[in-house]
């Protein structure tokens, strides 16, 4: 961030970022960016989740994490998910080309402290973190859901929170029940215990409250933003 000379506001006292985000080009611009706005010590980048979860687990200690929702290994919130269940306490900030009202309420719903569009100018980013730091969510000026997608419904938001308690594990394994897996196939690739898998499923039906694994994929599927990207 610009020092306090030029903008008349303190630094904030965001030492260190975790960004998240496959796309080459765009993830060094804005890593470049983030650390010349916020006046970062250190910030690390990740092409997959898989690998910004990696960084999570080897001690990086990261102030805040931002996150793309279109990566190879999680679509829509399952990322997010994942990332809030292993670091409840640091904010992460969705950076999207999804802009649309759906995708933000979900984001939001699920637990993120803000939402930038990607084509958001410079000044944004610096006004978004001192924000989300203040306690404060971040979102588009534009954003209004109460006129926005018709996929923006109550039963949608409470999809999503029902989604967002689900642990790490439950989550992958919920995904790989939409991937049409079974339990025995899901305790190899997983490498843990059938019985343990079952273990999980019968605590994720809890959850999500239904009765069949089929019901549990329909509602995950409610959160996946798949379908909206280009």
């Amino acid at each position: 961030m610009a020092n306090q000379s030029e903008t008349g506001q303190t630094p904030l006292n965001i030492n260190s970022v975790l960004v998240i985000d496959d796309h080459p080009l765009f993830c060094e611009a804005l890593a470049m960016t983030l650390r010349d706005v916020l006046e970062l010590k250190r910030i690390e980048t990740a092409n997959s989740l898989t690998k910004g979860l990696d960084f999570l687990k080897t001690g990086f200690r990261a102030d805040a994490i931002v996150l793309d929702l279109n990566l190879p290994d999680v679509s829509g919130v399952e990322g997010l998910l994942k990332l809030r269940a292993m670091v409840p306490k640091i904010p992460i900030v969705i950076v999207s080309a999804l802009g649309d009202s759906r995708v933000i309420t979900a984001v939001i719903t699920a637990g993120a402290a803000g939402f930038i569009r990607k084509d958001a100018p410079r000044n944004d980013l610096a006004d978004a973190f001192r924000k989300i730091w203040n306690g404060e969510t971040y979102l588009p000026e534009d954003y209004n859901r109460s006129v926005g997608e018709p996929g923006v419904t109550e039963e949608m938001e409470r999809t999503v929170e029902k989604l967002a308690s689900l642990t790490p594990q439950q989550v992958t394994i919920l995904k790989l029940i939409c991937e049409g897996k079974l339990n025995k196939q899901i305790a190899y690739e997983l490498s843990i215990a059938e019985t343990t898998v079952k273990a999980h499923i019968t605590a994720i039906l809890r959850k999500l409250g239904v009765h069949s694994r089929t019901q549990a994929a329909l509602l995950a599927k409610e959160a996946d933003f798949s379908t909206l990207i280009k």
